[in-house]
Formats: C-alpha cells, sequence, structure tokens
C-alpha cells in the first residue's frame, strides 16, 4: 500500500456541520457556520467552537459570552453553506434563508427552528490559538424537535437527515453500520440463547 506524507494540516474528517446563532443585545441575530466545533466533556456538558478573530460573529462572541450550537439536516444544507459564505455585516441571514428565531431559555441568542436540536452555550473561556480563538462553553439547555421522539419516549436524532462535513464537502449520513459496543456484545445463538466466545476465538455454548 502506497501512502504519502504531507505538511501538518487540518485531517480530521468527518465533522459536524452546525449553525451558530448570536446576538447582541438592540441588534439582529446573526449565524455563523463552524466545522470545528465539538464536545469536550460531559459532566458538565461542555463543547467548543473555533473562530476566526475576522469573522463578523467573532466580537458577537466575545463580548456576549453566548451562542446556541444548531444541528444541521439535508434541508438546511443550502442555509448552513450560505451562512458560512456570507458575512452578517452584509445581509440578515434569518430573512435571506427563511429561518426562523427560536427563543431561548437560557441565552439571548435565538435558536433556529428548523433544526432538529438547538444547544444553548455559555461561554467560560476563550483561549487564542493562533489562526482561530477557541471558545470553551458550557450547555445550559437543549431544545430537541419532538417528532422525533417515538412512542416510547426515545429521542431518534439519527431519523432527522443529519449532515457531515468533509473536506470541502457535504453528506448525509448513510446507513448504520453498528451501534456503540456492538463489539463486544454477546450473541445470541438460533435458540436465543447468549454464546461466549473461548480463548481461541471459536464461538462455544
Amino acid at each position: 500500500m502506497a501512502k504519502e506524507s504531507w505538511r501538518p494540516g487540518n485531517m480530521l474528517y468527518p465533522v459536524p456541520a452546525v449553525m451558530v446563532s448570536c446576538q447582541r443585545p438592540g441588534e439582529k441575530p446573526n449565524i455563523i457556520t463552524i466545522a470545528w466545533a465539538g464536545t469536550v466533556c460531559s459532566s458538565p456538558a461542555m463543547v467548543s467552537i473555533s473562530v476566526r478573530k475576522e469573522r463578523y460573529s467573532y466580537d458577537i462572541l466575545k463580548e456576549t459570552g453566548e451562542f446556541v450550537i444548531n444541528l444541521v439536516t439535508k434541508e438546511l444544507v443550502r442555509a448552513a453553506d450560505f451562512c458560512g459564505v456570507r458575512s452578517g455585516r452584509d445581509v440578515d441571514k434569518f430573512q435571506e434563508m427563511h429561518l426562523t428565531e427560536q427563543p431561548s431559555q437560557t441565552v439571548q441568542s435565538p435558536g433556529i427552528g428548523e433544526s432538529p436540536v438547538n444547544i444553548e452555550c455559555k461561554v467560560t473561556e476563550v483561549k487564542p490559538l493562533g489562526s482561530h480563538d477557541l471558545f470553551l462553553a458550557e450547555v445550559t439547555n437543549v431544545t430537541i424537535d419532538d417528532r422525533y421522539m417515538n412512542e416510547n419516549g426515545k429521542f431518534e436524532l439519527n431519523k432527522s437527515g443529519l449532515v457531515a462535513y468533509s473536506h470541502g464537502e457535504y453528506y448525509g449520513l448513510g446507513e448504520r453500520v453498528g451501534t456503540f459496543g456492538y463489539s463486544v456484545r454477546k450473541k445470541k445463538d438460533t435458540c436465543g440463547r447468549k454464546r461466549r466466545k473461548n480463548y481461541s476465538g471459536k464461538n462455544s455454548n
């Protein structure tokens, strides 16, 4: 197998494509599309986003210390792309993309009503890194679209048509190829009994 060595770069793909909404008091809200967003802690629930200083939303995020992460579906891909290449200095992105301003519970910034998940966040630290600053934030509230709640009370997020971003292109999620822990989960034989593997790797009853 032949491989090439490249200079150091950000090749950690795919990543979630998210729209981050923010707002100064008394001004119109804005949306910035972020490819570098991630989970950093589960308790307390914390996330991070990385933003270039020259972006219009940077100063809004720095001054207000809050934002909302809105997950993107196939129906929202065009809006996500638009919000990533057009500046809030020039256009009202909510209006241009016909998006709904959804009031938040714990922050002043509105969420995007059409998104299946809105994650309200309050900034705890801004860390300068170079080309980007990292905004570390605590999750203060999550709003979900109850259309994806099944009859058993489970939130079926993966049925909403989520989108990932990979090397300059957007992709819809494909078929499920596994579930968490499936590699070590015990299988059942034809009689419904769980089978165990012996040390040779062969199944034994």
